[in-house]
């Protein structure tokens, strides 16, 4: 799946407190991959679950192998309305 790195960031600060770690909980990752997952980079206390960053409008274009946590992240989002 591709996405625009803003509109992941846009998911990403759009979720409510506590999200980050309800899916870690849920798919038994740490937080950090989570993080990582939405652009951070500290991948001392954390993976890469297979997101590729290409430059371009948007912040670029993110490819995703893995759309487990964008998936969990839409489903906490889709909670709220």
């Amino acid at each position: 799946m591709n996405i625009t790195f803003n509109d992941l960031r846009d998911i990403k600060h759009k979720l409510p407190t506590g999200s980050v770690s309800r899916i870690a909980k849920k798919l038994n990752i740490s937080e950090q991959t989570v993080r990582n997952y939405f652009g951070a980079t500290k991948l001392d206390d954390g993976e890469t679950i297979g997101v590729h960053i290409e430059p371009g409008p948007g912040g670029g274009v993110v490819h995703l192998d893995d759309e487990r946590i964008l998936k969990a992240a839409r489903e906490i989002l889709a909670e709220q309305q």
